[in-house]
Order: C-alpha cells, then structure tokens, then sequence
C-alpha cells in the first residue's frame, strides 16, 4: 500500500509547481558564469577555449530544456530529473578545473612539504607499503568506489522519504561541490599519485619535493594504484580514474569532504539505518583516499574541516532564503 503512494506521489502534477530556476540551479548557473569571466579573461591561455565555451552552453540548454518539461508536466519525478542531471554533469565540470588551473603554477612541492613537516613522512607513501595484504586493499578500494554510491544513496533517500527537505539537501550538496572546484580552479595541487610520479619515489622517500613549475599542464601520467590487482574493487578504482582522472583537485579532498557532508545529511535525516549503513563505508573511504595516492594525509584534514564549515555556510543561506520567501 505505501509502495503504491509513493508511486502515485512521484508522478502527482503539483498544483503549485515552482515557476523559476530551482537553488541548485541557479548554483550551476552561478559557477557557469564566475568560470565563463575566467576563461573570457584567460582564453589566450586556455588549451581548449572552444570546447570549454560550447560545453557551457549545452549546459545551459539542458538545464532550461528541463525546466520547459517540468513546466509541461510539473511533478516530483521531473523534479527530480532537473537536479539528477545537475548531479550527472559533474563529472563534467570535475575535468573542467583541469583546464583551469593547468594554466597556473603547480604547489604540490609545498603540500608535500607541509605533509613532511607536520606527519614526519609522507603517510600516502608509507600506508600502502605497511598494509599490502589484498584483503585490506580490496576493502580501501571498497571504500573510495562507494563514493558515488552513497551520494545516489542520501539523495534518493531525501528524494523518496524526506522531499520537503529534499531541495535543501541537494543544495548542499550541489553547493558545496562548486565551491570545492573553485577552490580547485585557484589551488592547483595534483596529489600523490601524480607529483611523485614526477618526481620519483626515491627522492620524496629522501624528503626532496622539487617545485614543478607547469608541469602538469602538458602531463598527466600517474603512480599505479597500489594493492590486489586482481581484486574487484581495485579494477572498478583504476576504471574510474582511466575515465576522468586529471593532475587536479587534491587539497582539500572532496571525496572526504562531501562524504562528510553526507553523513551529516544521513545524521540530520533521523534514520539510524541510513546512517548506520554509510558508517563503514565513509570509514575505509577517508582511509582509501590516502592508500591509492590519491591525497595527501592533510587533504583529509582540510576535508573534514572546509565540510562543516560548507554545510554550516550553505545551511544558513539555505534558511534565509526561505525565510526571505515566506517573508
């Protein structure tokens, strides 16, 4: 019987549906138009400006091309498809901080640096080396390709059993993932598996973290990912990296951070079981994210703080504009 309702108020034509964009995307539009002034004022510079420009108009259209459906046939499921798609693209803008932040200096060798200062070693390096057996390397692997997973998970869960603060949810999350490619945009830091590989292991194993200049702007070769490569979740890590992995967004790991995030969304939902669940695996993927080289040590760190400060922030804006509505 409640399988039936959910289904019929998925499809249900609202009665007052929303006339303009919704938050999350006027967020998109937002960061669309901050990185189109960025690449009008850098075209020169930029490695694929036509590309960049027409795959923002596609954006664009999409995004109005749903609102028109929506507008046809107002109801929660072409509701949802207005932010799933928004969710779908950014694997598309992910690769898009690449051609940004490719164009400025490289700062990895201060990272690094910083890693050697504060941990007395570069733990990326060492982890893998002191847990090699293919059990612990398929559960790291486990963890770091839940990733999408579990933001299929809470979203659908808001979706589904939480939609009066479903749209808050997805504006978090939407949110806090455009301020983190900003930030990857201005902070180009490639992680682990790219600048040792430049550097080589045996110098940064001796300490040495040479500045690299623009490297990365033409490389993009990376370490193998440590572990079992036999194992199932080794293969579905290394398929995801073949497919959309650039020398970019290591600090602050977004991985750590929106996971975060989503557990504090899990949390706030009021379902242990949801919560509970995503426990173990936001667990070995906090862990992961330093075992495949893919961050440093202070890449989770920065994770776990900029994820309250962005859910705070992002919360608080969220409530004022509703309260700004109702006004």
């Amino acid at each position: 019987m409640m399988n039936t309702k959910l289904i019929k108020d998925i499809f249900r034509i609202e009665k007052k549906p929303q006339k303009g964009l919704l938050a999350v995307e006027w967020v998109v539009m937002g960061y669309l138009f901050v990185t189109l002034l960025l690449l009008l004022f850098t075209y020169t510079k930029a490695y694929n400006p036509e590309e960049m420009l027409v795959g923002r108009l596609r954006v664009v259209v999409m995004t109005f091309a749903l609102w028109i459906v929506y507008r046809i046939v107002p109801c929660r499921f072409t509701h949802f498809c207005r932010i799933a798609l928004q969710m779908a693209l950014l694997s598309w803008w992910y690769p898009d901080t690449y051609e940004f932040n490719r164009m400025f200096p490289n700062l990895d060798h201060i990272f690094a640096g910083w890693e050697q200062s504060l941990f007395g070693c570069q733990p990326s390096l060492l982890f893998c080396k002191a847990m090699d057996s293919a059990v612990f390397s398929e559960l790291m692997d486990l963890g770091y390709a839940s990733y999408f997973p579990m933001i299929l998970v809470v979203t659908l869960f808001y979706f589904l059993f939480r939609y009066k603060d479903f749209n808050r949810a997805a504006f978090i999350i939407l949110g806090a993932f455009f301020i983190y490619y900003l930030i990857y945009i201005a902070v180009p830091v490639a992680g682990p598996q790219y600048y040792y590989n430049a550097v080589g292991m045996d110098e940064i194993a001796r300490g040495v973290f040479p500045e690299l200049h623009d490297y990365f702007a033409v490389n993009q070769e990376a370490l193998e990912s440590p572990g079992y490569k036999d194992g199932i979740f080794y293969q579905m890590v290394v398929d995801a990296h073949n497919a959309g992995e650039r020398p970019t967004a290591a600090f602050p790991s977004s991985h750590v951070g929106i996971s975060t995030i989503l557990m504090i969304l899990a949390f706030m939902s009021k379902n242990r079981k949801l919560f509970l669940v995503l426990v173990p695996f936001y667990i070995l993927l906090c862990f992961s994210t330093v075992y495949i080289y893919a961050h440093y040590a202070i890449d989770v760190i920065g994770g776990w703080v900029s994820a309250i400060v962005f859910f705070v922030v992002l919360d608080i804006i969220w409530r004022y504009k509703l309260r700004h509505k109702h006004a």
